[in-house]
């Protein structure tokens, strides 16, 4: 039998994603031992991946574009796009806070924030990403919590909290190479596990009516809802489960074996979606969870095809690491993948397309006719979605793809209920002691601080915010530092 290794800490983090390392900097600051166990080989969980942005308010970044923005208009946006079921305390706490504790912060840990995108919903620019993505945000914190003295175990899956004197006192799990057995005795225990949108069963269980066609698993590898188990186990309130977000621009890992999980690509200028009838069927520009995804499963059959032409894959990405080289994309395993997944076609002709898609070929034609004919004509927009055509050109340089999209489950709008110290609550909303929770687990804050959909970069900024509240607050419970004062932005 394998020896037992055993750790003992001030504050121990189940989790080495964007809220747990930043729950980790948090706990170090206040002068707690801190020591983060994540199940894979490598910390960064979901937020390494991602596309690295977060929704912040009032920015230098936003000025310099000229972009004036207040914490009121945020918010505004915020709940009417997330409707009535968002959190409105955590939302106007988060939001607050976006400047000093996050846009400052993660500056002052070395990330640089280098440009806005538009996204639905928001009145002004306010999506603004780190350079190098989620890879860059999270190598700056993963570095700064090693360099503050914090520990990464990796490796290691926990699958059992543990108790002692009517607390929680640590928890128990077990080495996922060499199976050797875990133990953590800690003062205060902070969940960071994730989402369980990597789990198809835990997806279907929240949202039985999505099960008759494809759905893609779509987060990070160990977001399979194991911390929710554990939560639920120790007497944890998870609330608005069902409330999912979904991306369309997913095709199936090939790699898989199961094939259950999904690629996103992203940095295609100009694609077209077509569906099994062969027609365009929404404005491609739309692409976000709130327009998009509903404007997909309304399909039948429920998939699409991305088209493309050879100049618009050039500078494709996969959010995936087998297709990055570090910071860059590994451009021979995006060409790898387009010309070796049965889920993509390719062909010299639209025509051929048309038949390796077995869609209707007059309808897919004549569709791109008409496409082609708005771009060489410089209209603004094409007449049929009204979709800007800044960024499109006509379909005319061989070989063409067609990349079969499916729904794509990303980002868990529910999850474990929390107060604003990031205090797990059980049901009658009183804290569990010794029990904190951030991040995705918790539905990026909180518990459904966005409500049903999300304004984009309210999923991976929440969640590195929310892991700095816990780790602060559990720091003070075990004895160091105030809690999270944090500094707001009420202007």
């Amino acid at each position: 039998m394998a020896s037992l290794k055993q750790y003992e800490t001030d504050v121990a983090i189940v989790g080495g994603g964007g809220a747990g390392i930043a729950a980790g900097i948090e706990a170090r600051d206040a002068g707690a031992r801190a020591i983060a166990f994540e199940k894979d080989a490598e910390p960064g969980g979901a937020a390494i991946i991602s596309g690295g942005g977060c929704l912040i308010v009032g920015s230098p970044l936003q000025k310099r574009h000229g972009v004036h923005d207040t914490p009121d208009l945020a918010f505004s946006d915020w709940i009417a796009w997330g409707g009535p079921s968002a959190d409105e305390v955590w939302a106007r706490y988060y939001i607050e806070h976006s400047l000093h504790d996050l846009y400052f912060w993660a500056e002052n840990l070395g990330a640089k924030w280098v440009d806005l995108k538009f996204q639905e919903g928001n009145a002004v620019l306010r999506w603004t990403r780190a350079e190098s993505n989620g890879l860059g945000l999270m190598t700056h914190l993963i570095a700064g919590f090693r360099q503050k003295g914090g520990e990464v175990v990796t490796d290691t899956e926990i699958t059992t909290l543990t108790r002692e004197n009517g607390r929680i006192a640590g928890f128990e799990g077990r080495n996922t190479k060499t199976g050797e057995p875990v133990s953590v005795r800690s003062k205060v225990v902070v969940m960071t596990t994730g989402g369980f949108n990597s789990s198809l069963d835990m997806v279907l269980q929240a949202s039985p009516t999505l099960g008759n066609e494809r759905i893609l698993e779509g987060s990070g590898r160990n977001s399979t809802g194991t911390g929710h188990k554990m939560v639920r186990q120790a007497g944890g309130y998870l609330t608005h489960l069902d409330h999912i977000w979904f991306y369309v621009y997913a095709t199936p890992d090939y790699r898989d074996p199961a094939q259950r999980r999904g690629l996103v690509f992203r940095l295609v200028p100009g694609n077209i979606w077509i569906n099994q009838q062969g027609r365009r069927f929404h404005n491609e520009a739309m692409s976000g969870g709130n327009s998009a995804s509903p404007a997909l499963m309304a399909q039948s059959p429920r998939h699409a095809w991305a088209i493309m032409d050879t100049p618009m894959t050039a500078n494709m990405e996969i959010a995936d690491p087998y297709y990055r080289d570090g910071d860059r994309v590994a451009r021979d395993k995006v060409i790898e993948l387009l010309n070796t997944s049965p889920f993509i076609r390719k062909a010299d002709t639209l025509a051929e397309l048309a038949k390796k898609m077995d869609v209707d070929a007059a309808a897919f034609l004549g569709t791109l006719e008409r496409y082609n004919k708005a771009c060489t004509q410089g209209l603004e927009k094409e007449p049929d979605f009204g979709k800007p055509l800044k960024s499109s050109k006509p379909f005319d340089t061989p070989p063409f793809y067609a990349v079969q999209m499916f729904p794509l489950a990303r980002k868990n709008f529910g999850g474990v209920k929390t107060d604003l110290q990031c205090r797990v609550l059980d049901k009658h909303f009183e804290p569990i002691p010794g029990l904190y929770a951030a991040g995705e687990l918790c539905g990026m804050a909180g518990g459904h601080i966005n409500g049903r959909a999300g304004l984009e970069g309210t999923m991976l900024g929440p969640s590195v915010f929310s892991g700095r509240v816990a780790g602060g607050w559990a720091a003070h419970e075990a004895g160091h530092g105030s809690g999270f004062i944090g500094k707001p932005n009420r202007g």
